[in-house]
């Protein structure tokens, strides 16, 4: 059996389906009270369980062989946020702890492609290091220190591996991630604002195969880049268009423009509980490098991402038929 952290999260509930589709048991932990959409009619073990909470952390790894920990906070918020490192760092602690007392064979950690230091030009790979000082945003530096956390485990003989995902797009978006959200939109016809930029996106389900991949074939201590495709978000909104048949008013906002107002509108949706699409650290992601390799990845674990369009169309479609 395998425990799932995050196992309701978008790349959470798909490796789940992944799993299950292979023949594998899974243990889902679920945060009490979480919404479990995701992983309805799923056979899976749910059991109710908080990674800051250390005794239900070893009570949820009996019996297993094995952990992908996905669990942890997300944020393209400007400032500091404690609950952020909180989970993510302080959280991750108590999974290696645990599991290195209850001698589990097999952990992989999702970290991230943001965890690494940026650098602005050549390809991003893993010889680059990861960067706890991060000055973009707290939930880079909060999954940079976790994850040395995790190297310094596999280091003290915990058989852990890292995976890193790029952007992640694809079916199964259940709590509506930012790229979702546009690509939702779109498909939908709704008047979408843009701004020039790009990045690389990657398959929610070539993640997941790329995880199993990195439980059965990664090397212990060692880090893989789960990515994709570099596109531009002017690129992906007509290829949606191109995918429904359908128009829909497309605005670029000035990149200037945008970051103006980026500004502003943070503390507008922190009190409205909203994510904003335009904020400084996403922003920067869009015009920051990302010529990403995944070579090792595919060299070491056989991992072979599918070309964008197939993403954008399964997701579309996905999205439309959610709404019927």
């Amino acid at each position: 059996m395998w425990l799932v952290t995050g196992a309701t999260g978008h790349v959470g509930n798909v490796l789940t389906r992944k799993l299950l589709e292979r023949g594998e048991k899974v243990r889902a932990m679920i945060l009490p009270g979480e919404c479990r959409e995701s992983i309805s009619g799923l056979e899976v073990e749910a059991v109710e369980g908080n990674v800051l909470d250390l005794d239900s952390v070893f009570k949820s790894m009996r019996g297993v062989k094995g952990i992908f920990h996905l669990a942890g906070v997300i944020s393209i918020m400007p400032g500091a946020n404690p609950l952020v490192r909180k989970v993510n760092v302080e959280g991750t602690k108590n999974i290696l702890r645990a599991a290195a007392e209850s001698g589990i064979k097999k952990l992989v950690y999702t970290s991230s492609i943001h965890a690494i230091r940026r650098v602005e030009e050549g390809v991003i790979d893993e010889n680059i290091p990861y960067d706890m000082n991060n000055p973009y945003g707290a939930y880079d530096r909060s999954k940079a220190e976790a994850t040395l956390e995790v190297l310094r485990a596999a280091d003290s003989g915990l058989e852990a591996v890292v995976a890193c995902p790029t952007g992640v797009i694809g079916p199964f978006d259940f709590r509506g991630s930012m790229m979702g959200a546009l690509i939702h939109d779109a498909a939908i016809a709704k008047p979408t604002l843009y701004v020039d930029g790009a990045y690389d996106f990657v398959d929610v389900r070539d993640v997941g195969e790329g995880l199993i991949a990195a439980a059965e074939h990664g090397k212990r201590g060692e880090s893989y880049i789960l990515s994709g495709q570099k596109i531009s978000v002017r690129y992906l909104l007509e290829t949606v268009r191109e995918i429904t048949g359908r128009n829909f008013f497309q605005m670029k906002i000035p990149f200037n423009l945008a970051k103006f107002a980026a500004a502003f509108t943070p503390a507008y949706y922190q009190m409205a509980n909203a994510t904003p699409r335009f904020t400084p650290y996403s922003l920067e992601v869009l015009q920051s490098n990302s010529n990403i390799s995944h070579a090792k990845a595919t060299s070491e674990l056989g991992y072979s991402p599918r070309l964008l369009y197939e993403s954008l169309r399964d997701t579309v479609r996905w999205f439309l038929e959610r709404r019927k």
